[in-house]
């Protein structure tokens, strides 16, 4: 096997060193372009906005989504999300792609609302509690019912 050692390696203009190496560490100046599938580790750092302090990547990032219409068991959009079930009137669950690690998973939800169907009080429920799925139901004044637009969900934690 060939090995070649080397401290820094510079562009053909001369003006600044592109990549320094140091040990098992790698310093890349200017713009770095890449091309392709890359993966990126679980272990993935990002320094926050402020430059104070750093976060793991892969841990903010969201899991899954899903936006569905109010009254039909199909997606508009989603990630991480094969297919809808839609339970009953107000009561979708949306099955994973892949499964989440564990049933503590925060999940976010909401719907949109249109000044057509009147007044009251609308507010939806994520259920947790599967790893395979997410559940939302979506209640006005007091009942389930489908939403008259759209809904749909968030889910943040761990996958499998």
């Amino acid at each position: 096997m060939s090995r070649i050692k080397v401290d820094a390696l510079q562009g053909t203009s001369g003006s600044d060193t592109a990549i320094t190496l140091s040990g098992a560490n790698a310093t890349v100046g200017g713009t770095l372009v890449v091309t392709g599938v890359h993966t990126v580790g679980n272990n993935a750092i990002y320094t926050s906005d402020g430059g104070a302090v750093t976060q793991n990547l892969v841990q903010g990032l969201a899991k899954a989504w899903g936006n569905a219409p109010g009254s039909a068991a199909s997606i508009n959009d989603s990630f991480n999300v094969t297919s809808l079930t839609d339970s009953s009137a107000g009561d979708m669950r949306y099955n994973l792609t892949n499964n989440m690690s564990a049933t503590e998973y925060s999940f976010t939800v909401g719907h949109q609302y249109t000044t057509v169907i009147g007044t009251g009080a609308f507010f939806d429920n994520p259920i947790t509690g599967e790893t395979s799925s997410f559940r939302m139901q979506h209640y006005e004044n007091g009942s389930k019912a489908d939403a008259h637009k759209y809904s749909g969900g968030t889910l943040h934690g761990d996958l499998a």
